[in-house]
């Protein structure tokens, strides 16, 4: 592999993501405090009152960049840390940051709809549901590549997913929801954006 081919490699949107992330939390921090539920709505959190009276459908964006507490944030980024980079490496970065985009707004969009004849007074942030759906793109990548990729294969993944869907739904103030229209979304983004590429065998 030549240099070029490696940094090509080098998974600089998903490493881009997790910086975002990190310095939002901060800021969040400095303003106030990530686990108080007012600052979070001033700063952008999901809010459905504000988005359905306010029009304020920004926060279907930016509430995928908090998070509520140190814990919430550490948890998300190194799941992401890991398994964003292999997704990365094997879609790209354009069409990785799209998945990864538009799985996080996708499962705000669901969980507000949901929220509005359930919950409408909760707040809710998180990048849960973008990163479900870089599982959701991984089940299909790997999938698409006879059952391995990297150090992944289609059972890791699979039961990765489970596992993950699962301790949701029995921990309380999770956004099941986003979880499980993110690893939806994301499979059906993979299929459209992922092209297999042949390994090249020089001459």
């Amino acid at each position: 592999m030549d240099r070029l081919d490696s940094r090509q490699n080098i998974p600089w949107v998903n490493s881009a993501i997790i910086i975002l992330n990190i310095l939002y939390f901060i800021f969040l921090e400095l303003a106030g405090s990530s686990e108080d539920a007012r600052t979070m709505i001033q700063y952008g959190a999901l809010y459905i009152p504000l988005v359905i009276e306010e029009n304020q459908y920004f926060r279907l964006v930016t509430a995928v960049f908090m998070h509520f507490g140190i814990h919430h944030l550490v948890n998300n980024m190194l799941v992401l840390f890991v398994l964003g980079d292999k997704l990365e490496r094997a879609m790209g970065k354009v069409r990785y940051l799209l998945l990864y985009l538009i799985s996080g707004v996708g499962a705000n969009i669901v969980s507000a709809i949901v929220y509005m004849y359930t919950s409408p007074n909760v707040v809710s942030a998180g990048a849960s549901g973008a990163i479900f759906g870089v599982v959701g793109g991984l089940i299909y990548v790997v999938a698409a590549n006879r059952g391995r990729l990297e150090d992944l294969n289609t059972r890791q993944i699979v039961l990765m997913a489970i596992f993950s869907l699962y301790l949701g739904y029995i921990n309380t103030g999770t956004n099941n929801t986003a979880h499980l229209s993110g690893i939806l979304i994301g499979l059906v983004m993979a299929a459209l954006l992922y092209r297999r590429q042949e390994k090249k065998i020089p001459k």
